[in-house]
């Protein structure tokens, strides 16, 4: 049939009741494919009063997930009316799982007569093929070249019954002519062109003899229908592996009728079939959880930074040696804590450690001097820093104030500072020579029996006698010259040391959010160290059974818990304890009459033993 034929096929309008071509049975309710078409005499596609507009009467359906696996099934069946001998009828069934759309493998429906047909073609082409010579002798006129031969080179000739082995070049050599030359010479140069010729015609010859290839793979049937009366019905089961946040699953079926290579029908898209997806999710329990926190008033944080001084002096200089970087870090400290919104900063300590070289008393001074001089240099820093938070915020800028009744205004809270004395830093010195690479084992020995001296002016007069003293003096000793800062700190508005609260529990929100979107694994995962309910809910989802019935055993006989037991039980094959949770949820629960069809386990326990025989 021609394009312009098929062009020429009318088209079937359907109003609101007469919405598809065909319809799809499916459990419950029949959804049969039928095609609302016959031939005319004239032998064209036109409407017919005989098979009814197809009526999907059951477009959605339930199915349980299980193992994190559900089963899509539907239906395909093609009445008697539909079964010409000559037609292949072909079914597309397309997949939309959340944004992504799947064609399935499709429904291949073939006639008697249209398979005898492609048989036929593929039976043409063979004899094509079969008339390709493949044997080149069969070109050479053999019996004129062995008279050539025998009349022209007798010695060649007696090689017939003779096996000496000659080369082509010999032969050359001795008649002035080659076997191949011989050869070409006695070939049907005609029959040889008209056998490539042939060759060249194989692709051509294949699409016109095999107008319709016959598919064997990547369809889920092709069968050759009888003409005996009665429906064809193929039952198409697809598998496919639940996901997070996948509720609902649709098919939308569409097809075409052929005979010969000639599309005559297309059968339009169908409805959507609706599978909505029955999980265990379903039974979570999405009641927030909390954690009780202890709030505590107060805080504390700390730091060491190493400010340099020159020899002998207590006198912060920001241009000496590497102090730049290290008060511009402190600084970028206060700063941070001074706009903290949750913490008000209370008091610092700063400590200030020397190294060992003099006397210890001598240290001790300094270190104190040098303690001071940086509590002054950052209290200074902090007044100047509150005074420019104040003028660039506003003056309702959020500082820790008190009110001052005598001037009748806030002023901020006096942050205390509180130096202390280190003196020589002996702790950190022995960490340093422990861990330095350039010290041999030897000098790490000699070093670690010197710390066993406890007079400490004795033992740095002792360590200035060796041979590494130097190093340690030059390379260690500017480390132990460290101020340490430690801030203390109180939350904003509170009074009392310490508050309990309650917070919402995080992880296990984001377990039974995993559990909602139908993420077992990540469930499990998240909820296996609260064991409680929805532990066991996520348990029975992915089939961990002993587990999921360990912790309901346990827990209030509820609707949703007594459901969850019958399940159980059932997977476990002990239908009494099963029915009997059964019966028990739809005590507590009369919805669970219903919701039992969509559960495996327990609707073969409804019709097992005929329960809720009277809804």
């Amino acid at each position: 049939m021609s394009n312009q034929y098929e062009s020429d096929l009318p088209e079937l309008h359907v109003d609101q009741e007469q919405r598809d071509t065909f319809e799809v049975v499916d459990f419950e309710g029949k959804k049969t494919i039928i095609m609302n078409a016959i031939k005319d005499e004239s032998g064209e596609m036109v409407a017919t009063d005989v098979i009814q507009a197809a009526v999907v009467t059951a477009r959605f359906r339930n199915i349980a997930e299980r193992h994190g696996k559900v089963d899509i099934r539907f239906q395909v069946i093609v009445p008697p009316t539909m079964q010409d001998s000559k037609w292949q009828i072909r079914f597309y069934p397309d997949m939309f799982v959340l944004e992504d759309s799947i064609r399935l493998d499709p429904v291949i429906i073939t006639g008697n007569d249209y398979r005898a047909r492609q048989l036929r073609g593929y039976e043409r082409y063979t004899r094509f093929l079969s008339s390709i010579i493949s044997d080149t002798t069969r070109f050479i006129n053999m019996h004129d070249l062995e008279i050539f031969v025998e009349r022209n080179i007798p010695d060649l000739y007696a090689l017939k019954t003779d096996s000496t082995f000659i080369s082509d070049d010999r032969y050359a050599s001795i008649y002035g002519v080659s076997a191949r030359q011989a050869i070409d010479h006695y070939t049907n140069k005609a029959k040889v062109a008209r056998n490539n010729r042939k060759k060249a015609k194989r692709d051509r010859m294949y699409a016109k003899y095999v107008k319709v290839p016959i598919v064997t793979e990547g369809i889920r049937l092709d069968t050759v229908m009888t003409n005996m009366s009665g429906e064809f019905v193929y039952e198409y089961v697809q598998t496919i592996n639940t996901r997070p946040k996948l509720t609902k699953v649709d098919v939308v079926l569409s097809g075409a009728i052929y005979e010969d290579d000639k599309k005559i029908y297309a059968v339009p898209k169908s409805e959507p079939l609706t599978f909505y997806i029955s999980s265990i999710s379903f039974f979570l329990d999405p009641t927030e959880h909390y954690l009780t926190k202890v709030v505590e008033r107060r805080a504390e944080a700390n730091t060491a930074c190493w400010i340099g001084f020159e020899t002998g002096k207590a006198v912060v200089n920001p241009t000496f040696g590497k102090n730049q970087g290290e008060i511009r870090r402190i600084k970028g400290n206060l700063a941070e804590l001074l706009e903290n919104r949750e913490y008000d900063l209370d008091s610092i300590t700063v400590t200030a450690s020397c190294s060992p070289e003099g006397s210890w008393s001598a240290n001790n001074k300094l270190s104190q001097n040098r303690a001071e001089a940086v509590s002054d240099y950052f209290e200074k820093y902090i007044r100047h820093y509150r005074d420019s938070l104040k003028r660039d915020e506003g003056p309702h800028f959020n500082l820790d104030e008190t009110y001052d009744d005598t001037k009748r205004k806030h002023r901020p809270n006096k942050i205390r500072f509180i130096s202390r004395s280190n003196s020589e830093n002996w702790p950190m010195l022995e960490y340093l020579v422990e861990t330095d690479t350039v010290l041999t084992d030897a000098q790490k020995e000699d070093f670690t029996r010197r710390m066993n001296v406890k007079d400490l002016d004795a033992r740095e007069s002792g360590l200035a006698s060796t041979p590494y003293y130097r190093y340690l003096r030059e390379s260690l000793y500017p480390y132990l010259r460290t101020v340490k800062f430690d801030f203390y700190l109180h939350r904003k508005g509170m009074v009392k040391d310490t508050i309990h609260t309650t917070v919402l529990d995080s992880t296990y929100m984001r377990g039974v959010l995993a559990l909602r979107e139908r993420d077992f694994e990540t469930a499990v995962t998240l909820l296996r160290p609260y064991n409680d309910y929805n532990s066991a809910v996520a348990y029975t989802a992915l089939d961990y059974n002993s587990s999921a019935m360990a912790i309901l055993s346990k827990l209030k006989p509820t609707d949703r818990v007594e459901y969850l037991l019958a399940i159980l039980y059932s997977r476990a094959g002990d239908d009494q304890q099963a029915v009997q949770h059964y019966l028990n949820s739809v005590s507590l629960n009369h919805s669970y009459v219903y919701r039992g069809n969509l559960d495996p386990e327990i609707s073969v326990l409804i019709k097992k033993y005929g329960l809720n025989k009277d809804e």
